[in-house]
């Protein structure tokens, strides 16, 4: 058993935070109140002046395994996880060879099995990613995929976009798009705006996103008429903007939105009853199109950083709902790969370690969000949009907790991750990671002089 006293313990569903102790016991929450010390735990945390919150789900990361593990593998990338306070996270299936299949899929999930936190699947939507023909997803369904998406390549094929939803709504699996229209763009990774006019390359224009935003907004509104949002209780759902219970019947996520106009679509797409939901990720809501000129590729990204008008639209989004979910796309490269030409250099960074960080520093501090409503987008949403049984804190709850200093002040140096690319290094942040507890056990604990870290 585990005793963590003393801290402040964030509740996402009631967007609360109380002082109380919390008890964890056989990989669940024995107890939330206040607790003595009487010598029959087998571990006491002191948490003062932390926040105790459910662990950190991550609905959007590439572990690259199998097929390109000089990048990352799946334990180096649960390592990460566990460093930036995630006790679950959902593989993307573009992996070499492709989630598309019953053995792929069960290789990811039994690896996942080997490492400390929880390692979901999804799996592709069409056949070795080539957008002309569905996997078989009732059978990869069966075999445990989290969900479904061809991420890294957007589905150009209406027919195909609308009977994966078809059969998504069937299943109650959420489908997850990468919308960015191939035909808008020649260079990906970059906006199309005045920094590509002073890099003097075209770059990707926000129509790119835009264009396929729209399009699957309605398509899954017109699959979504008929069909009435409930909770697993078989109430309405409600219609508070923190409330998670609508993502139960998502069957459309539109993953890292990153443009303006992206975000009207997706808020009007909901308002007409469309079961969509939308995540963005840290660099996009931290970052412009700006940081090109100073990290080079290390700030090159697909969709890329936008304007300031951009992410002031994408911030003002995560306060009204219309945006669900923080994500962090974390995809590792060499370093070797990064150092190409700007116009040759993989898109993507890694984002596990510095997401909460970010997401203290950029929205809390500033007065954006609350501390309860950003666990709520790093958590309890993330958890509802893929039907898990997590991101919640209380009694009989899984026994996943993340441990944090929202004060405490850190300077991004090293990271547990195979690989290194991001624009934060050398950036002080607020908020870091204590613990992180899995199933009941340490998976994680801030390495401290003479001590190393448990993953």
């Amino acid at each position: 058993m585990i005793l963590i006293k003393n801290g402040m313990v964030i509740d996402p569903e009631k967007l609360d935070m109380q002082p109380f102790d919390v008890i964890l016991d056989g990989g669940r929450i024995a107890g939330i109140g206040f607790y003595e010390d009487n010598g029959t735990y087998d571990t006491v945390i002191d948490a003062t002046g932390c926040a105790v919150a459910p662990g950190l789900v991550d609905v959007h990361v590439h572990f690259r395994d199998p097929g390109l593990t000089y990048k990352e593998d799946i334990h180096t990338g649960a390592a990460a996880a566990a460093a930036g306070g995630y006790t679950t996270v959902v593989c993307m299936a573009n992996t070499k060879p492709p989630v598309d299949n019953v053995e792929t899929l069960r290789y990811v999930i039994e690896e996942g099995k080997k490492t400390g936190i929880h390692v979901l699947s999804s799996a592709t939507v069409s056949v070795g990613m080539k957008g002309q023909e569905l996997t078989d997803m009732r059978a990869l369904a069966a075999e445990g995929a989290a969900g479904f998406t061809d991420d890294g390549i957007p589905l150009m094929d209406e027919k195909l976009v609308r009977e994966a939803m078809e059969l998504a709504a069937e299943m109650d699996l959420p489908l997850s798009f990468h919308e960015e229209d191939p035909a808008f763009i020649k260079n990906n990774g970059i906006n199309h705006g005045a920094v590509s006019e002073q890099l003097g390359i075209y770059g990707s224009p926000a129509v790119a996103e835009d264009s396929l935003v729209a399009r699957d907004c309605m398509i899954a509104l017109d699959v979504s008429r008929g069909r009435r949002l409930v909770t697993p209780a078989g109430k309405a759902a409600a219609a508070s903007p923190f409330h998670a219970h609508a993502l139960e019947a998502v069957i459309a996520n539109i993953q890292h939105i990153s443009s303006r106009a992206a975000v009207e679509q997706v808020r009007l797409a909901k308002k007409l009853g469309a079961r969509v939901s939308a995540e963005v990720t840290p660099h996009h809501f931290t970052l412009t199109e700006e940081a090109v000129l100073e990290h080079g590729a290390l700030a090159k990204m697909n969709p890329p950083l936008r304007t300031e008008a951009d992410r002031q639209a994408l911030i003002a989004a995560l306060q009204d709902g219309t945006i669900d979910i923080i994500a962090t796309d974390h995809a590792p490269h060499s370093a070797e790969e990064k150092a190409r030409p700007l116009t040759e250099a993989p898109s993507g960074i890694i984002g596990l370690e510095t997401a909460l960080a970010l997401g203290v520093t950029e929205l809390v501090e500033k007065g954006c969000l609350t501390l309860p409503e950003l666990i709520a987008k790093m958590s309890l949403n993330p958890a509802r949009l893929y039907r898990l049984d997590c991101g919640r804190m209380q009694t009989g709850a899984p026994a996943d907790i993340v441990i944090f200093d929202p004060k405490e002040e850190w300077k991004v140096e090293r990271f547990h991750s195979r690989s290194a690319n991001s624009p934060f290094t050398g950036r002080t942040l607020k908020g870091r990671v204590k613990y992180t507890v899995c199933g009941g056990n340490i998976v994680y604990q801030e390495q401290r002089k003479g001590q190393e870290s448990i993953s």
